[in-house]
């Protein structure tokens, strides 16, 4: 028997008809030809009558019961359809449609499917049994519907045999998001966990614990209270009771649950909130019933009757109490409004449900709006015979805001979205393939279309101008933010503090942290220059330690004061080392304060010197007096020291540099020192400022002394070169950004340190070294006397033009053999500076050299 079923490789199924459904095609609610065809599952009518026959044989029966809003979505399938064949998407193919009428009842459902389901353009309605359906060729492409989740899961089980699409636009039971049991079922409404998760918040937010559900006995009522009742345990809620209806109103017991359930309620007096997983008709029985009853309580709506207006033509409603409901999203409709407009010139021939709806019209011509629903509904139980005459068509003109007031926004808007996925799967199919051949692609191959390529990781789905959620473009991630998904609705950011991320990036990187180190090549190359430095000043210190006793290192203070000058700039060379390498509290702490320190120390020294020379060759008594007063060498070292000593001290009590990292840039943390205080920072520098402004003055007022010997003007070109190295500095620190910051600071102390050492020793160095015969005794004395002689000739010849024109004495011709008195006072003082001079250096050969007198002669 096994192997009989293996070599059997189909067989055909006919359709069963019965005496309302004599033929498949009257089993049809509204067709339309096409190269595409599309099928639809709608509860266009409320029940299936039952068969009175015994025993009860395997027909379909008549349905009754006309629902005027699956109605309006029955006619949302049909517009999306026409919009897109009026529209450039599908250019040159049409799509078709086959709408059936499921009555509510899975059975009706199953019977349409086989209807899907059987082979295309075949001269008998068969369904042929394959191993494998790659290849065949159904009647139609793909499904639309149905509503109910319990039809669509028992729909989806038969498509899935050969993998044909099915979008509801309304089924939300949880089961069905199951890609192994329902592989080829989509949707374009969200599952019931986020609606459960929703009310379970709104519920805890408004503070009641004490609730009641009623319920559908399906299988989307039954997963719904499940999972809302998981998600209310979790929220602290607590359920009182929980009822549950039969699914259908083809069960004779309906009325009774529906009362039973109303005695729960009044019993459970306590209970204020109830929430209702239940269908439209259900809710308008349910609330009729309850308004007898005078129950009034707050009403938890899912979205299968949230938006219903048939549930607001119950007469008195508003005595129910209040109702808080759950909805999807809405669209623009202002194209479906405009077709409703339109509706009764729309072609009726192949439309059996707008047929039956414009008979349904023109029977309650004389009802009201309010009741109109209510009389379609009785009167779809009867039998009316359908004439096409002027007052069907008056009536529908006269309608049309009733159709447009029990439009749903949400579902239509839901079906749209299904309709226009199915189009632009269809478009992508069909880019090379020639769809006006209905055999141009089978059904299963829609399922790898969509509306919108799939956003890879590192992008992000940005809406289009289209209403469709469906449809949108790929963008990518921007900037630090990343997506790790297909997919995903937006990009997640990372933590700008400590991570980045590029542009389409698909996760975070953590930032690098940079500082100037010790192998960055500019840091090598500001070493280099610093140890140089270092090895410049060792240099000098062993040339003048050499030569100890010639005139230039003895008019240059003397060994000691050399020495202390030397070691401050060995000092600031050294400084730069705590620039370099990883900011550490110790370094940031000690760097400027060394700086500053073994700075302000040197410039001291080299003040004392600029005074001695000033002093050493003053003439003028009165100046001369007052250098003398001013000039104490130790106090003045020790006193503009010791003020900056002070400065730092404060600076480091009370806001000392700290390690700061600075996460402002978008991929590295640079770690840097803060300074603590710019104020105390500027002060700091700004008092050196001050000492070699000093310094300057008083050297430059020297700078015209003997020239072998002229320390005053090459320190005037040291200050210069520190004024101009330290002015520049201040912009150049306060533009410049990152791990480049120190070394500015570096630079402009090297530039300074080279400028004030080499100013100040290397002429010296140069004349010990190339011209020996000026650094001599008797040179030295001679170019003094020289100097001297001139300066006191300058002197008296001031003196003279001073005297003359107080006391207007005119000098006597030089050929009568009398000296002008001018002359006279000239020599005399020569003399005298000749004297002074040679009494110094007299003085100095033999090591006795007075306190009180310049070391500079």
């Amino acid at each position: 028997m096994a192997l009989l079923i293996t070599l059997i490789t189909c067989f055909v199924i006919p359709l069963a008809t019965s005496q309302t459904c004599q033929t498949p095609d009257d089993f049809v609610a509204a067709t339309s030809p096409g190269h595409v065809i599309i099928g639809g599952l709608f509860a266009i009518h409320e029940k299936m009558l039952s068969s009175e026959d015994y025993p009860r044989r395997p027909e379909i029966q008549k349905c009754v019961g006309f629902e005027i809003s699956i109605f309006l979505q029955t006619l949302a399938m049909i517009h999306s359809i026409e919009m897109i064949n009026n529209s450039t998407l599908l250019s040159g193919i049409k799509l078709g449609y086959e709408i059936y009428d499921t009555c509510t009842e899975v059975t009706v459902a199953m019977a349409a499917a086989l209807r899907f389901l059987s082979k295309f353009n075949s001269s008998r309605e068969i369904m042929e049994f394959k191993c494998d359906y790659s290849s065949y060729m159904p009647r139609v492409k793909a499904v639309i519907g149905a509503g109910y989740s319990e039809i669509t899961m028992a729909v989806s089980r038969m498509l899935n045999l050969q993998l044909m699409p099915q979008v509801s636009y309304e089924s939300t039971a949880e089961i069905l998001s199951d890609k192994i049991r329902f592989p080829s079922f989509l949707r374009t409404v969200p599952s019931d966990f986020y609606q459960t998760k929703a009310m379970a918040h709104l519920i805890e937010k408004s503070g009641w614990n004490w609730i009641g559900i009623i319920a559908t006995d399906d299988d989307y009522g039954r997963m719904a209270l499940n999972t809302f009742a998981v998600q209310t345990t979790a929220n602290n809620v607590c359920i009182a009771f929980k009822e549950v209806l039969p699914a259908f109103l083809s069960d004779n017991t309906i009325e009774v649950r529906i009362n039973e359930t109303l005695e729960k309620i009044i019993a459970e007096a306590q209970v204020n909130v109830i929430v209702v997983f239940l269908r439209q008709f259900h809710v308008f029985n349910l609330f009729s019933k309850a308004l007898e009853r005078n129950i009034n309580k707050i009403w938890i709506a899912s979205d299968n009757w949230s938006t219903a207006t048939k549930i607001t033509t119950i007469p008195n409603v508003k005595r129910i109490g209040k109702v808080v409901g759950f909805t999807f999203r809405r669209g623009n409709m202002s194209s479906f409004h405009s077709f409703l407009q339109k509706l009764h010139i729309f072609p009726s021939d192949n439309n059996k449900v707008l047929n039956e709806y414009a008979t349904l019209l023109s029977a309650c011509a004389y009802v009201k709006d309010s009741d109109l629903s209510q009389c379609i509904s009785n009167h779809s139980q009867g039998t009316l015979a359908y004439k096409v005459n002027k007052d069907i068509e008056r009536n529908f003109s006269l309608r049309n805001d009733f159709l447009w007031d029990y439009t749903e926004p949400g579902l239509v808007h839901s079906i749209q979205l299904a309709v226009l996925a199915l189009g632009y799967a269809i478009r992508d199919l069909c880019q090379a393939r020639d769809c006006q051949n209905p055999n141009a692609f089978q059904p299963w191959e829609q399922i790898q279309s969509k509306c919108s390529k799939e956003c890879s990781p590192g992008q992000m789905k940005k809406t289009t101008r289209s209403q469709h959620i469906c449809c949108y473009e790929c963008v990518n991630c921007p900037e630090n933010h990343y997506s790790n998904q297909t997919d995903m609705d937006h990009c997640l950011l990372c933590n700008n503090e400590t991570q980045w991320a590029p542009v389409r990036s698909t996760a975070c990187f953590e930032k690098e942290v940079e500082y100037l180190s010790w192998n960055d090549s500019l840091a090598i190359l500001l070493l280099a220059l610093s140890l140089l430095g270092i090895m410049f000043v060792l240099a000098i210190g062993i040339i003048f330690t050499r030569n100890l006793n010639t005139p230039v290192v003895k008019s240059s203070g003397g060994l000691l004061v050399c020495y202390v000058i030397l070691l401050c700039h060995f000092l600031n060379f050294a400084s730069t080392g705590f620039f370099i390498g990883e900011p550490q509290d110790f370094t940031c702490k000690t760097r400027q304060t060394f700086f500053g320190v073994s700075f302000t120390l040197c410039i001291s020294c080299i003040l004392v010197k600029s005074l001695k020379i000033l002093l050493a060759f003053s003439f003028d008594p009165k100046l001369q007096n007052f250098l003398k007063c001013l000039y104490k060498p130790i106090p003045i070292i020790f006193t503009c020291t010791g003020i900056q000593v002070a400065i730092c001290t404060i600076w480091l009590i009370f806001a000392a540099p700290a390690v700061e990292e600075n996460v402002s840039l978008p991929r590295v943390i640079i770690l840097e020192c803060e300074e603590g205080s710019i104020l105390a920072f500027g002060i700091m520098l700004g008092y050196i400022a001050i000492l070699a402004f000093i310094c300057f003055i008083f050297a430059f007022k020297g700078r015209k002394l003997p020239e072998n010997y002229n320390e005053a003007k090459f320190i005037t070109f040291g200050m210069l070169i520190y004024f101009i190295a330290w002015i520049t500095f201040v912009p150049v620190y306060a533009t410049t950004f990152g791990k480049y910051l120190p070394a500015v600071e570096i630079i402009v102390i090297l530039i300074s340190n080279y400028g004030i050492l080499c100013c100040t020793f290397f002429p010296k160095c140069y004349v010990i070294l190339y011209k020996q015969e000026t650094n001599t005794k008797s040179a030295f004395l001679k170019m003094i006397y020289s100097y001297s002689s001139h300066s006191a000739s300058s002197l008296a010849m001031s003196h003279i033009s001073l005297d003359s024109s107080s006391s207007n004495i005119t000098a006597t011709n030089p050929s009568s053999g009398g000296r002008p008195a001018a002359w006279q006072e000239s020599r005399d003082i020569r003399a005298q500076a000749f004297a002074h001079t040679h009494r110094e250096n007299a003085a100095s050969l033999s090591k006795t050299w007075p306190r009180k007198r310049i070391s500079s002669i």
